[in-house]
């Protein structure tokens, strides 16, 4: 099946119609101050061609994991607020998203009104994608969009269930997101380089096993640099080891395609303890101080992994390189941000922290393309079929 065999919205008659559009703007924030707004951005040309084509749209999203309940911490009032000033357009808030607010306001509604609805996770009919929930959601309207390709691998109510009681098609957003993504696994230009930090071999095992097959080098980093290290049998002192996966990475660093395309530090910053202000210095492998911990890649290995980035034609990027939300363990992650920008390179980057990372380093402009959804992209990666995007009908 190919993703791109989707229906869009481009290919259904959307005019005076109720559309239900899944948007992801599970976005940072505290005290109901949004932090970045990148993902309520990305979701503007969905939003704006529906208001073009005279539709009434009504917005549905999750945000934070309130765990099945009510919780104001996780409102998206603060959501609605902004995406008005960015749309220059009334949002209506509903405090709800079901029952008899809700319907009171979707039959109110009018061509070119757009209605926010309460975060989808304060139900826990959400997650567990509950029939009857799918179809109190599709009775608001005539027309299903999924735009959310932050939570394309998850079978929810509002990604999943809804499909099964409306016409549904991909948003803008999704298209693109997969025909970035599908550029790079299925024809990527040579030579081809991953980076993968991160702090555990377990959750990008099967990814980097993926990659094995596609890719000309794999720059290793972050906390699961210290497994691979160990499982190489360097001694790393302190430093976070994933030991229930040191045996996996044993047997992967034994695969030719592993000695022959996968990279890792050959110096670390070392700490004294897990602290922004512990005193650290650069060291060479096997020479961590005794308690010490490895927090991010040292400057030799910046400069061989900058050669290799350099060199690249296609980049894909997913995980930092070292505990960057501390300036002394950024170093490794901010120059790889920065030298991606600087190549010529086709770029891909997926994942909340590398997309922290390169607006940290002020060159999120110069990457080809920023996937929203880091989990999407990565199981997309792997090479799984995304439920929400394989839910969609496709084209006749």
């Amino acid at each position: 099946m190919s993703y791109l065999e989707k229906r869009s919205i481009r290919d259904i008659d959307l005019r005076k119609k109720r559309v239900i559009v899944r948007v992801d703007f599970n976005v940072p924030h505290k005290n109901s101050v949004i932090s970045d707004d990148t993902r309520i951005r990305a979701a503007l040309p969905t939003i704006k061609y529906l208001l073009e084509q005279e539709a009434m749209v009504i917005l549905m999203s999750h945000l934070g994991r309130p765990k099945g309940k009510p919780n104001r911490l996780y409102t998206l009032r603060p959501v609605a607020n902004r995406l008005a000033e960015l749309l220059d357009h009334p949002v209506k808030f509903i405090p709800d998203c079901r029952g008899p607010l809700v319907n009171q306001a979707v039959a109110e509604m009018r061509a070119g009104d757009v209605i926010l609805l309460e975060n989808l996770r304060f139900l826990k009919e959400e997650e567990k994608n509950t029939p009857p929930f799918s179809a109190a959601l599709a009775s608001l309207a005539d027309i299903y969009v999924n735009d959310a390709f932050g939570t394309a691998h998850r079978a929810h109510a509002s990604t999943v269930g809804i499909t099964n009681y409306l016409p549904s098609v991909a948003g803008f957003l999704i298209h693109k997101e997969l025909m970035q993504l599908g550029k790079l696994i299925s024809a990527a230009e040579h030579p081809f380089v991953a980076i993968v930090g991160g702090a555990k071999i377990s959750d990008k095992i099967h990814v980097i096993e993926n990659l094995l097959t596609k890719v000309d080098k794999i720059l290793i980093g972050g906390g699961m640099a210290n497994t691979f290290l160990a499982a190489a049998g360097h001694d790393m002192q302190g430093s976070l080891i994933e030991w229930e996966s040191l045996e996996v990475a044993r047997s992967f660093l034994a695969m030719p395609e592993a000695k022959e395309r996968m990279m890792l530090p050959v110096d670390l910053i070392a700490a004294e303890k897990f602290a922004a202000d512990a005193e650290f210095r650069a060291v060479e492998l096997n020479d961590i101080p005794e308690g010490w911990t490895a927090l991010d890649i040292g400057p030799k290995t910046i400069q061989c992994y900058g050669e290799e980035i350099s060199r690249a034609r296609s980049i894909f990027w997913n995980g930092p390189l070292g505990v960057f939300e501390m300036d002394n363990f950024a170093q490794g992650t901010l120059a790889t941000a920065k030298a991606i920008a600087e190549s010529s390179a086709f770029s891909v980057i997926g994942g909340g922290d590398s997309l922290a990372a390169v607006n940290k380093a002020g060159v999120a402009d110069q990457i080809s393309h920023v996937c929203t959804g880091g989990g999407a992209a990565l199981e997309f990666v792997e090479g799984k079929i995304l439920p929400g995007v394989a839910a969609l009908d496709d084209k006749e």
